[in-house]
């Protein structure tokens, strides 16, 4: 289950390649803008601002976050559904898709199935987090492997769910599309924990990469599991001058149909 304010933590720093992302789109007067994994949203009404003439929908699979999403009026429809089983509608002529593929198993297929069903000059802009390496990911891998938690999370961690930018550029000019396509490591610099907060490393992965983690175990693992996984982090992420930096590679993609 997603948590909006869990994942809202951090927003400007979350925000930060959603922005970077869509400004490379060249769609002038778009007719229906779909923004895929919408999250609480945010940044989906601010497609609607960028292009106030254009139909704008936001489609999560997370019914947290689409309640969380419609409450706020505005020009924007939101949807629950699923991004593995969705197709383009007549009319859409732009697919926005922050921080979302990576949760899609074969998404790569679904990106050349989109160039294919998408009208001629349409745009697909994506954005997939690139830091599966990083040693916060590599210590939840290795502790989730470890005998206490291997048979619950078999499955659920992946080591590399998505590919690089000159990966997904290949892909998608093979389907026919011109594609740019970039990698970007943002350093963020989050304030050091306060007396009685978690780390903030820790506190960023819980509003993303450990949310399956944690449907997986009980109370009891998942705690034991957090506390391990807390002092692993501390001493890769140390505090400097009252800020920690927090590496963070991100990849994207926009390309234009043919």
């Amino acid at each position: 289950m997603w948590d909006p304010a869990v994942y809202r933590r951090f927003g400007a720093e979350r925000s930060r390649p959603f922005f970077d992302l869509v400004r490379q789109i060249g769609a002038e007067q778009p007719r229906a803008v779909v923004d895929l994994g919408c999250g609480p949203g945010e940044l989906t009404r601010t497609l609607a601002e960028r292009w106030p003439r254009a139909r704008v929908v936001g489609v999560d699979s997370s019914p947290e976050m689409i309640t969380k999403a419609a409450a706020d009026p505005g020009p924007v429809e939101f949807r629950l559904g699923d991004i593995a089983g969705w197709r383009p509608e007549p009319g859409v002529d732009v697919v926005v898709t922050n921080a979302a593929l990576q949760w899609v198993p074969g998404h790569q297929e679904m990106l050349v199935r989109w160039v294919g069903e998408l009208p001629a000059g349409a745009w697909i802009a994506m954005q997939v987090p690139g830091n599966f390496d990083s040693p916060g990911h590599r210590a939840v891998r290795e502790i989730g492997a470890g005998p206490r938690y291997a048979d619950r999370l078999d499955g659920v961690l992946r080591a590399d769910p998505v590919d690089d930018a000159a990966g997904y550029a290949a892909l998608l000019t093979g389907a026919g599309a011109t594609v740019d396509a970039w990698e970007t490591t943002y350093l963020h610099l989050l304030p050091a924990a306060r007396s009685g907060e978690d780390h903030p490393v820790l506190r960023w992965m819980e509003g993303t990469a450990l949310r399956p983690v944690r449907a997986a175990l009980d109370a009891e693992s998942w705690t034991a599991f957090r506390s391990e996984l807390a002092l692993r982090i501390a001493a890769e992420h140390p505090e400097r001058a009252g800020l920690v930096a927090f590496p963070f590679r991100r990849i994207f993609v926009v390309a234009q149909t043919a």
